[in-house]
């Protein structure tokens, strides 16, 4: 009965197994399958190969469930015995690939693109201080950037004699809750900093002036109020990753915009095409240290009771790691 059951499941699969032996023969040995095969015959190639090697050992439970013959159990054990010893490879592959990334990759690209770096800096720092320091002088500017609503909400986040926590509304908001909420808002930031250079580069040019104002506005004034522990006790600890992921994306908007505007000897798509794989690595590790940054400003920058020399301690500390990763790291091997 095995038998009769057996040819059909063999005819419904073969095509399948056969693909993924001819894949797995090619894997093992290139230049023996090319010799056998021709050096004309393209190399074979497999489509979502966790997706399939998942399939044949499902295949092999059902042949062994079923009984069928030694030689296609055989066949299929071996298929998978080999296929996990490539798809254990894949997994390391990536993980070395993601190393690289952040070894070598990511810094070096920063150093490379120094000149937009420098560029999206002024763009977010120059309005920052001039904001920051106008209010100290001229307290009132800041309703020409925020509404009364805005202002007071602001100032109850950070009123010394509210809070536990500072950086939130509500008490009542857990840690994990803002973790969600940072991460939400200020990956939306940089995304729309970052977009915004497809525009020309005016959107980003507009999302990194604005930023800087709206965020220079918000600390010129808390400052001017006299919230100086809490807020800057606050904002200290995740300003290093936050505010550099911002530069980094503004300054990757940039490239998207310069291949726009002055794509030289290449046509504009094909200028943004190479200028977007660029723009995108930069944006890979931005992601990262933003999702870092909202991980530090939920579970430390707004624990209250922390004495401030402790948290402008780590503030330095993260400042100089932030700025040696992108000075050194990968230097040596840098092209």
């Amino acid at each position: 009965m095995s038998n009769i059951k057996q040819e059909p499941f063999i005819a419904r699969h073969q095509a399948q197994w056969e693909q993924f032996e001819n894949w797995l023969a090619y894997k093992q040995s290139p230049r023996q399958w090319q010799r056998k095969h021709g050096e004309q015959v393209t190399p074979p190639t497999l489509e979502d190969m966790p997706r399939q090697y998942r399939q044949i050992c499902h295949h092999l439970a059902i042949a062994n469930t079923r009984m069928y013959s030694p030689l296609l159990i055989k066949r299929l054990d071996h298929m998978v015995t080999q296929g996990h010893q490539h798809l254990y490879e894949i997994r390391t592959h990536f993980l070395r690939s993601i190393s690289r990334y952040f070894t070598r990759t990511f810094p070096a690209l920063i150093r490379q693109e120094w000149r937009l770096l420098v560029i999206a800096s002024l763009l977010f720092y120059v309005p920052f201080f001039a904001m920051l320091i106008g209010l100290q002088f001229y307290p009132d500017m800041v309703y020409s950037v925020l509404d009364g609503s805005s202002v007071r909400s602001i100032e109850s986040m950070y009123d010394p004699s509210l809070h536990e926590r500072f950086g939130r509304e509500r008490e009542a908001d857990s840690d994990v809750l803002m973790f969600g909420h940072y991460i939400l808002n200020n990956t939306s930031i940089d995304f729309r900093t970052f977009a915004g250079g497809l525009f020309f580069g005016i959107g980003t040019l507009f999302y990194t002036l604005f930023n800087g104002v709206y965020i220079g506005a918000v600390a010129g004034h808390l400052t001017q109020l006299g919230y100086i522990d809490t807020f800057w006790g606050f904002v200290s600890g995740h300003a290093s990753l936050e505010l550099t992921a911002l530069v980094f994306s503004a300054a990757a908007g940039l490239k998207l915009g310069a291949a726009i505007i002055r794509p030289g000897r290449k046509s504009r798509i094909r200028a943004l095409i190479d200028n977007g794989k660029i723009s995108m690595n930069i944006m890979y590790g931005t992601a990262t240290m933003t999702i870092m940054a909202a991980f530090v400003e939920a579970f430390w920058s707004s624990i209250a009771w922390m004495p401030l020399v402790v948290k402008y301690s780590v503030s330095a500390l993260l400042w100089a790691l932030v700025i040696s990763y992108f000075v050194w790291m990968g230097r040596n091997r840098a092209a």
